[in-house]
């Protein structure tokens, strides 16, 4: 076991705290990373907050890069050294799930209190989203593990880890939108702005962001949305739909709040499909009227993690971005110090970030 230091959420709620913890060598098929940069997302403050329970004391982070600086045995195309992301799919390649070719919903459990981390005096630590990265290093599963280019940097290849790829995947995996058609994204956050550039990249006619804050909205118009609304207008599908000529093909919800699913549905045409994104607290709910979906073939479909396949999508993604099709230096709003965390936590958790990065020293 070595000892590295790690930001650990003791109580929910709770600032986080930089403490030392140890962590095992990498075992069968795992690999140790050295964390050059990990971003902060509004999962990581939900779980922190205690939104969906978990065990305590934890280590959560989940949108890093950096070195390899280890491997396990049985660990095939990574050697020490090596640039990469490191991302929560965690993927055993062997169940249905995988084996149908959708690997962000794997079907083999994974127990985060037997990971690789442990307190210095030997208890329970558990890691986060199978990944702890948090961190200055983590441990995990090679499935978890796409390389970058050498020339690529950290702070921008992190966002690739989850953000991205979530909100990227979301239009062109789960929506399978086609050229020509409009999409409507609620919610410009960090997410959201990456909905829009997918759609953008898919070849949208319009893309319309919805958001609480014009600051927003102004800023989805630079990363490709055609037209923006503000969610505080009486019935915000109205201007939406006079700014598409119709009601959307394609809506998605980047933001965790049951209401914004409530009004999701009316911003759709014929057929449309609302793509669920964001995640609310457990517990909240939304009320829908079956008949109308029914009426009008249209329907509401789940996306976690964009339903990437990474080793198929990250490196397409890489590409866009080295052309300059993909915006990612753009999407980050501040670097931080690792002893910064608590204060960048609170800065996105205030909802002006699009994304802020903790640049390890």
């Amino acid at each position: 076991m070595q000892t590295i230091k790690a930001a650990v959420c003791h109580a929910f709620g709770a600032p986080l705290v930089i403490e030392e913890v140890a962590l095992r060598p990498p075992q069968t098929g795992e690999v140790t990373v050295d964390v050059a940069a990990v971003a902060i997302c509004h999962s990581d403050i939900s779980y922190a907050d205690g939104a969906w329970g978990g065990s305590l004391p934890a280590v959560y982070g989940h949108e890093a890069a950096g070195r390899v600086s280890a491997v396990g045995p049985g660990v095939t195309g990574l050697a020490p050294g090596a640039r990469v992301i490191v991302t929560l799919i965690r993927a055993c390649g062997q169940c249905p799930s995988c084996a149908g070719g959708r690997p962000t919903a794997c079907e083999t459990p994974y127990d985060g209190d037997a990971g690789p981390l442990r307190t210095t005096g030997g208890g329970r630590l558990h890691q986060g989203m199978a990944c702890g990265a948090f961190a200055e290093k983590v441990v995990v599963d090679q499935s978890q593990i796409v390389p970058i280019p050498e020339d690529m940097p950290m702070a921008a290849a992190s966002l690739l880890s989850c953000g991205v790829i979530t909100g990227v995947g979301a239009v062109v995996n789960a929506a399978q939108l086609r050229a020509g058609q409009d999409v409507v994204v609620i919610g410009a956050g960090g997410v959201g702005l990456n909905a829009v550039q997918g759609a953008r990249i898919a070849g949208a006619r319009r893309i319309v962001a919805v958001d609480m804050s014009p600051e927003k909205l102004e800023t989805a118009r630079a990363f490709g949305a055609t037209d923006g609304v503000l969610a505080t207008e009486d019935k915000p599908w109205k201007a939406a739909k006079q700014a598409m000529g119709r009601g959307a093909d394609a809506v998605i919800v980047t933001v965790g709040n049951a209401a914004a699913y409530e009004q999701a549905p009316p911003y759709l045409g014929g057929g449309g499909r609302v793509v669920m994104v964001g995640m609310p607290h457990s517990g909240q709910t939304a009320a829908y009227e079956p008949v109308i979906f029914a009426a009008t073939g249209q329907g509401m479909i789940g996306s976690k993690m964009g339903d990437v396949v990474i080793r198929r999508d990250i490196p397409w993604m890489i590409d866009l971005y080295r052309q300059g099709r993909l915006k990612l230096d753009e999407l980050i709003s501040g670097r931080w110090r690792f002893d910064e965390i608590n204060a960048a936590i609170a800065d996105t958790a205030a909802g002006g970030a699009r994304r802020n990065v903790i640049v390890m020293a």
